[in-house]
């Protein structure tokens, strides 16, 4: 049921940060929930093979360049969802920024709920 929950409130945060962003558009809820699930999926097998291919530029710049990971996978999810469009990478870059704050948010929200 927790699971359920996460995923409905990811689809929540996606929903949001478009509404925060000019630069990012999703049309309903409904598509900001499959967004939130082919992100999950596309950070769950994708990303760690980016990040351990870029391990001496995420070295050189202090991690920062998972910054630009994140961003990417912004940009593959907007290739693969018609009905989700970022206008370029600096809007992805924000979106996976405020994404987080937002999930992080509703993440400590669903512990206290739960204690």
């Amino acid at each position: 049921m927790n699971g359920v929950i996460r995923f409905l409130l990811s689809g929540l945060a996606v929903l949001l940060t478009a509404y925060l962003l000019p630069g990012v558009h999703v049309e309903h809820y409904g598509y900001a929930l499959l967004v939130a699930l082919v992100l999950s999926v596309v950070n769950a097998l994708i990303k760690p093979v980016l990040v351990v291919l870029t391990i001496p530029i995420t070295f050189v710049t202090f991690g920062l360049f998972l910054l630009v990971i994140n961003a990417l996978m912004i940009l593959l999810v907007d290739w693969l969802i018609d009905n989700f469009s970022v206008d370029g990478f600096w809007w992805a870059l924000a979106f996976s920024l405020i994404l987080s704050l937002f999930n992080s948010l509703f993440n400590d929200l669903l512990k206290d709920r739960a204690r």
